[in-house]
């Protein structure tokens, strides 16, 4: 998969050294995926979840962060839209962003 943006992440763990690791593991992990479907992303991260408006919403480092990102399948790319802590994601409309 193709992702937009990397700078996002370098930006978020920059400030926020503990979540560096699993950041770029999601990063990894999401590059070398062939999703074409929501099942596929589920299987590859078991407990991201689906909000709609092809949004989709991932537990980063046990669960101390979110990342949404939205997953365009036909064209292969996921557009990173938020990270932060959970207080930081109860503050944001997520199918607006």
């Amino acid at each position: 998969m193709r992702i937009i943006a990397r700078s996002t992440l370098i930006a978020y763990y920059t400030n926020n050294p503990d979540s560096r690791t699993a950041l770029e593991e999601w990063f990894q992990k999401v590059r070398k995926a062939e999703w074409g479907c929501f099942a596929d992303v589920k299987q590859t991260f078991g407990s991201v979840d689906s909000v709609g408006n092809q949004h989709y919403v991932f537990n980063i480092r046990g669960n101390n962060y979110r990342l949404v990102a939205v997953v365009k399948f036909a064209i292969r790319t996921v557009y990173i839209r938020f990270v932060g802590t959970h207080a930081e994601y109860d503050e944001i409309d997520v199918k607006n962003i």
